[in-house]
């Protein structure tokens, strides 16, 4: 559905087409343009605002069909709230509200990219399509009919009306593709697993060669050379073989210190021989959302050219309980050396984790690594679905995170870390053991993890929570929401990419 909804950049004395989208404040003030289009249809809303008690609020919505005094065949009114309290993500939010509106069916629609006080900005407005484009993906392609009441496709037309068209289509030029790069992780998270196994999600990550990401993929021999046991162990009881794939972007100065990003990809998640129970198993096909974040992320990159370095590294496996599967009792040695007791076959995503890392480590001795992994429930038990854990070694990248999360709307909140939690997996037999009590279950996952860095400085959000099954947004309505891309591309433009 992201594909017919298209959007492009209009002067704000261009003619109104189909719907009309407007803002307003908590006063119904309007701006100048606005008001010189809406005509005497102003006194429209103030009726209509009356009737449905609509206040202006921020994000509300008034929806007024075939108002008089225009040609618009629907006007919606968005309230913008406080002009002064607004903030970036807000205008995201406002083109998902606006992309919501429509309807099945073929539509024209023209927004006024104006304040109550003042032109939108390019920038404004660029978030605001961005907006529309992100709440109109949906995942329905292997729906052949459509129950009563499901709405059809959408094929909208959007012109946003913006003071400078062209400064706004330059501003919107690299958000497209960060849009893009949302979208090709909802959809990698959305497939079921016998579409989406380790090597056709491999094969995926490949088709980024076109925007001249180099990729890499290790097989179970190359792996195996490796000695990457602590993944090969997770993958041996599925009859789909593992993968490893390295994607590099290299869009800096040749030769500068790259940024890595890391991500669990799970494809299927049946606990293994410690299987989980049947309800919600269905949902274990989201558990890759990591990798589906990483490979988002590397097209994003890519595609707006950005001017940095960056290693994106998934480990793709399935987690099945065959008769090869490992069993409780193993003892696996890590790519690193060192070893580890499987206490539970059902804590497999550190084990893939722990191989990458160690891989992209010493390999690459990127500036820093940032992994991501629906690893814990624990986590959803202590953050709920609106942050993501977050569990470093580096106060300075903690902390750029926590900021680029509170601009984007993708929230993260760390977690502590320390030695006093090694002792849970501490164990008699091998190096540690893969799992410690219940108490303090994502530390410990993270504790574990951070003795797979080498050092380097790193970040692992835990992305249970809000990759896969988050409540709906105004501008995410995929149960897949593409969690981590608009983070962790915020964080590469802002900190890390070259500015000439």
């Amino acid at each position: 559905m992201s594909d017919t909804v298209k959007v492009g950049f209009v002067p704000l004395s261009a003619p109104v087409r189909g719907i009309l989208v407007v803002f307003c404040d908590e006063q119904l003030k309007l701006g100048t343009a606005t008001r010189k289009a809406l005509g005497t249809a102003s006194e429209t809303i103030k009726r209509a605002a009356a009737a449905n008690q609509f206040k202006g609020k921020s994000g509300a919505a008034l929806d007024i069909l075939a108002p008089d005094g225009i040609k618009a065949d629907r006007l919606i009114v968005i309230g913008a709230g406080k002009p002064s309290d607004l903030k970036e993500k807000d205008f995201l939010k406002f083109g998902g509200v606006t992309s919501g509106k429509l309807n099945a069916g073929s539509h024209a629609m023209t927004i006024i990219a104006e304040l109550p006080d003042a032109p939108m900005t390019a920038d404004q407005a660029a978030a605001i399509a961005a907006g529309v484009r992100l709440r109109a993906y949906k995942f329905d392609r292997y729906k052949t009919r459509k129950k009563d009441g499901e709405n059809g496709v959408v094929r909208a037309d959007v012109s946003v009306a913006v003071a400078d068209a062209a400064a706004a289509k330059k501003a919107f030029a690299p958000d497209a593709h960060i849009v893009d790069g949302v979208n090709l992780a909802r959809e990698l998270v959305n497939e079921p697993p016998n579409v989406l196994y380790p090597e056709e999600f491999a094969r995926r990550a490949s088709q980024l060669r076109k925007l001249g990401v180099n990729v890499e993929v290790l097989d179970v021999k190359a792996m195996t050379k490796l000695g990457m046991g602590a993944l090969l162990g997770v993958a041996q009881g599925s009859v789909r073989p593992g993968r490893t794939v390295i994607m590099r972007w290299n869009g800096g100065k040749k030769g500068e210190t790259p940024v890595a990003f890391v991500g669990k990809g799970v494809c299927f998640d049946t606990g293994g021989i410690s299987i989980k129970s049947a309800g919600g198993m269905e949902d274990m096909k989201g558990d890759m959302g990591g990798a589906a974040c990483v490979v988002g992320l590397m097209h994003a990159l890519a595609a707006r050219k950005a001017r940095v370095n960056v290693v994106g590294a998934i480990g793709l496996v399935e987690n099945m309980p065959d008769g090869n599967a490992q069993r409780p009792g193993d003892i696996v040695t890590s790519m690193s050396g060192q070893t580890i007791e499987i206490i539970n076959t059902d804590a497999e995503g550190r084990l893939v984790l722990a191989d990458v890392l160690w891989y992209v480590a010493k390999k690459f001795k990127p500036k820093f690594m940032v992994d991501l992994a629906t690893l814990t429930g624990a986590i959803m038990v202590a953050l709920g679905t609106d942050h993501a854990g977050l569990f470093s070694n580096n106060d300075e990248l903690s902390e750029r995170l926590a900021k680029v999360g509170l601009e984007t709307g993708e929230k993260v909140w760390r977690m502590p870390l320390g030695p006093e939690y090694d002792k849970q997996i501490d164990s008699q037999f091998a190096d540690m053991k893969n799992t410690g009590t219940r108490n303090g279950g994502s530390i410990t996952a993270a504790q574990f993890l951070q003795r797979f860095v080498d050092g380097t400085p790193w970040a692992h959000l835990d992305i249970a929570g809000t990759a896969m099954g988050a409540p709906k947004t105004e501008i995410n309505q995929s149960w897949g929401s593409g969690y981590g891309v608009r983070l962790l591309e915020r964080l590469v433009s802002e900190y890390y990419e070259s500015k000439k």
